[in-house]
């Protein structure tokens, strides 16, 4: 019974355990092509010589001499962000089932840290990049740069023309028509907004769907009842801001019968002021999200929103940057992809009819 060495076994302990040579013990484990010429007793031999060893391949040693990693690189801005999480579980899944592993950097919404990690990632010869992205994306111009390096980018989230770059988002501006149609519905006429950060394009996406279906029912968008959220890098931010905005409005006389918010921590700010101020939802005031965050169907109502699907959004990337990863092994041009995902209305406890 051979005596099993100590530390990782390697390619070369393998042949002398199995008595072949090294390079066709390589061609048996790395199930290289031309391992079908190789006889099976031979193979069986090697094979049992490895699992006697305790042998395990390098993964590291064949993306050397294969020049592939298998390996994409995750860069969120922020991962406290709730919208983050199901786009990551949908990517995930979809690496995992192509056999990809994820490295994941969280840039803390820092430019300078973003693109420290965008080198270290490079330097790890990732073979593709997946942005999961905010505002902050449209000031960073590194993201260009990497179709140089023939580096496939994804971002999720967010839809920018960035050159070579493809994206993958939901349909702010149909989503957003949707969940004033469906208060219009209910008999809505009076009804309070509050808009996102103007540096979110999109905020600008949302307010435009609101635009387009108020003006095709003739619906009034009064001035007095907008309120626009304040810039930050904090997404959480938009939970207090919800809540003062939302107060203010309440003072400012205007009544309001609904309430529309840029997303559901904003909506969620605004449900808590309404309560503070004895109003009941949706009794008094119905209120509409948007992006359904895992909180949104815990609320107390829970919160009436337009999902965006998010785990889909991050499978699709991944099929979106593997396709690349495919085009640039085969020396062919990368595609560049622009791909919108339809929201959906999820009607819950907080709204109702007038």
């Amino acid at each position: 019974m051979p005596i099993r060495r100590s530390g990782a076994s390697t390619i070369r302990d393998v042949a002398r355990e199995s008595g072949y040579s090294a390079s066709t013990v390589s061609i048996v484990l790395n199930n290289a092509p031309l391992s079908r010429y190789i006889p099976g007793e031979t193979k069986e031999r090697i094979q049992t010589a490895a699992r006697r060893l305790g042998y395990r391949p390098n993964p590291l040693a064949r993306s050397l001499r294969s020049r592939r990693s298998n390996i994409v690189g995750v860069m969120v801005f922020d991962i406290t962000d709730p919208f983050c999480t199901p786009i990551l579980r949908g990517l995930e899944n979809g690496l995992y089932q192509a056999n990809y592993l994820s490295l994941l950097a969280d840039a803390h919404n820092e430019p300078n840290r973003f693109e420290r990690y965008l080198e270290m990632l490079l330097d790890r010869r990732v073979e593709g990049l997946i942005v999961i992205a905010n505002w902050l994306v449209t000031d960073i111009k590194v993201l260009a740069d990497l179709t140089e390096k023939q580096v496939p980018t994804v971002i999720a989230g967010r839809a920018f023309d960035i050159e070579n770059v493809s994206t993958v988002s939901v349909d702010n501006e149909s989503g957003a028509a949707l969940a004033l149609e469906h208060l219009y519905q209910l008999g809505h006429r009076e009804i309070a907004f509050l808009r996102g950060p103007k540096a979110l394009a999109s905020s600008g996406q949302r307010w435009k769907g609101i635009r387009n279906f108020a003006q095709s029912v003739g619906l009034r968008l009064d001035a007095k009842r907008i309120a626009e959220l304040p810039e930050s890098l904090d997404p959480n931010s938009s939970f207090e801001a919800g809540g003062q905005r939302t107060t203010e409005l309440l003072r400012s006389g205007n009544a309001f019968t609904a309430l529309m918010a840029y997303d559901d921590v904003t909506a969620l700010g605004a449900m808590r002021a309404l309560r503070n101020k004895g109003l009941r939802v949706p009794e008094d005031c119905s209120v509409v999200g948007f992006d359904d965050v895992s909180q949104a169907s815990l609320s107390m109502p829970s919160l009436t929103t337009v999902r965006q699907p998010m785990e889909t959004m991050g499978a699709m990337s991944v099929g979106m940057v593997l396709e690349a990863i495919k085009a640039v092994e085969q020396k062919q041009e990368m595609p560049v992809l622009r791909r919108k995902i339809p929201a959906e209305l999820v009607m819950r406890e907080s709204t109702r009819e007038l």
